[in-house]
């Protein structure tokens, strides 16, 4: 169902997208998605950024500070993974080989929550809902519609979501050491695991890639050009999924759309 009002465990909740570039940022995606993008009132929110369609919440936006730019942390989109209880499941990610960037912490009275490496190195948030219970619509038009993890050994790093979240795996497509795999909850896939493309560049780290659903991938990309971002993989199609294409917004976060091939759920 597209409007949500809570997530299992293990289950992708979130997303925001930090960047050198916030203004811009708000400008691109509103123009793109028609997000109405609202910063946060409390000066301890940090400038953080709402971003909202049909008065739900779809995504986060926030500008990055001083020591992420020294570092050369690239602006990037994070995905968040629900749980009940972050103190616990950051242990499991440690427990199972992962690394705790930041221990759990409350964000105001909205959530708790954490940022984690898995064992290859890609980072993940994960998110105890309070007030704020991730993205209240998915799967819609501007919406999250997918989360994708990519790595150089996809069956090295399944150990740890299985340790930490308690996914399951089943292998999408033909099998073989380049399969496509979907983590499941309770028998709903909810994301994906795809080995490193042998034509994307060395220096490009594992990382959870954000997909936003659109009504026209086509058109879509159209519109990123116009409004300043370029196209990493132009559209193309995949059977019983949809038509997909992968694409920097200006200041170089790559993100993925999708038409969906079948109806929301």
């Amino acid at each position: 169902m597209p409007e949500r009002t809570s997530y299992d465990p293990g289950v992708p909740c979130w997303v925001d997208l930090s960047t050198t570039d916030i203004d811009g940022a708000i400008s691109f995606y509103g123009g793109l998605f028609g997000w109405d993008c609202q910063k946060a009132p409390q000066e301890e929110a940090g400038g953080y950024v709402m971003a909202y369609l049909r008065d739900k919440a779809v995504a986060g936006m926030v500008a990055q500070g001083p020591e992420q730019q020294s570092q050369g942390v690239p602006p990037n989109w994070t995905t968040y993974f629900a749980t009940a209880d972050a103190d616990t499941t950051a242990k499991k990610a440690e427990a199972a080989g992962g690394t705790v960037f930041l221990p759990p912490f409350d964000v105001l009275d909205v959530g708790r929550m954490a940022v984690i490496a898995d064992t290859a190195g890609a980072v993940f948030g994960i998110w105890q809902a309070k007030a704020h219970i991730g993205a209240g619509l998915v799967n819609e038009p501007g919406a999250l519609s997918w989360n994708e993890l990519i790595v150089e050994d996809p069956e090295a790093v399944i150990p740890f979501y299985r340790e930490t979240f308690d996914h399951d795996v089943e292998v999408f497509g033909p099998e073989g050491p380049d399969a496509y795999r979907i983590l499941k909850v309770s028998d709903n896939g909810i994301a994906g695991i795809l080995k490193k493309p042998a034509d994307m560049p060395a220096e490009v780290p594992p990382h959870w890639l954000t997909y936003f659903s659109v009504d026209g991938t086509d058109a879509t990309v159209a519109k990123i050009k116009e409004l300043g971002g370029s196209i990493l993989a132009e559209p193309f199609d995949i059977p019983e999924v949809g038509r997909i294409a992968i694409a920097l917004d200006p200041a170089f976060a790559a993100f993925g759309v999708i038409t969906n091939a079948r109806p929301a759920s």
